[in-house]
């Protein structure tokens, strides 16, 4: 596999998933069960993740899949792999408040290196070129054809007033506590990896997460921030944030434009 070959496909997928999401989403009514760990699913997840899953398995049959939806994929442990979120923000698709993404990514050595992050009902795509340079895309969003796109890239943070995104449906004391560290000129909030993306483009220069996320809520838009020039650490340590843990599971983290002054914890 190749990053030539990779890139339309894991863009294809995210578009086709997001269709079917859109279809469900704009229904009259649809399904919403809990999961062992209280979390909640929908049928547009399971959608999406079976349509991203045949898609992925057919075109790269050798490599190791990852995926929220299928509980036998989490013990698998590799050094390169795909892994997907079909549907990260559940809570804003449940509540129709449009935050959330599809989610597909390429890890390899422990670090995000190509992904996709598709927001369908925002009408916003952002993924990494086989170059590992990170676009967002506009326009009718084909399938099979790359529309225009722009580069991003982070910004040229100024530490006397930064611009703080955080979670939409997980904000607590300890995150507003860590944000009071800093200079901040404004807050926005945002669901789903799209918090990543805001950092990328510049929309945003920190995005601190004090909670629980799995590597598959994180691997796109991480790979997504990195192509665009910006980091993703450890929020104990400041040590990257690194990916194939037994389990799946982060440790609080932050992600940041480079310019950014970090602040202990």
């Amino acid at each position: 596999m190749t990053y030539e070959d990779l890139v339309p496909v894991i863009r294809r997928l995210a578009i086709e998933a997001g269709a079917k999401i859109m279809e469900i989403y704009n229904s009259d009514d649809f399904g919403v069960k809990v999961k062992s760990d209280e979390s909640p699913v929908t049928e547009a997840d399971e959608a999406a993740d079976a349509l991203i899953s045949a898609g992925l398995r057919a075109a790269f049959p050798d490599m190791m899949l990852v995926t929220e939806e299928q509980a036998a994929s989490h013990s698998a442990r590799g050094d390169t792999f795909l892994i997907v979120d079909p549907l990260d923000g559940t809570k804003e698709f449940i509540h129709r408040r449009g935050d959330f993404t599809v989610n597909i990514a390429l890890v390899e050595m422990g670090v995000p290196t190509r992904g996709v992050v598709y927001a369908p009902a925002k009408e916003r795509m952002f993924f990494t070129l086989a170059d590992g340079s990170a676009v967002e895309e506009t326009g009718a969003f084909d399938p099979e054809t790359i529309g225009e796109i722009r580069p991003i890239r982070v910004a040229d943070s100024d530490n006397s007033a930064l611009m703080v995104v955080a979670s939409k449906s997980h904000r607590d004391q300890a995150t507003d506590d860590y944000i009071g560290k800093y200079s901040v000129k404004d807050m926005k909030s945002a669901g789903s990896s799209l918090k990543f993306c805001l950092v990328a483009t510049g929309e945003a220069d920190l995005y601190p997460r004090v909670g629980r996320t799995m590597e598959w809520d994180t691997a796109a838009g991480h790979a997504v921030l990195a192509g665009a020039g910006g980091k993703v650490v450890r929020f104990d340590d400041h040590s990257p944030l690194i990916y194939g843990k037994e389990g799946y599971a982060n440790p609080f983290f932050i992600a940041y434009a480079p310019a950014v002054e970090l602040k202990k914890a």
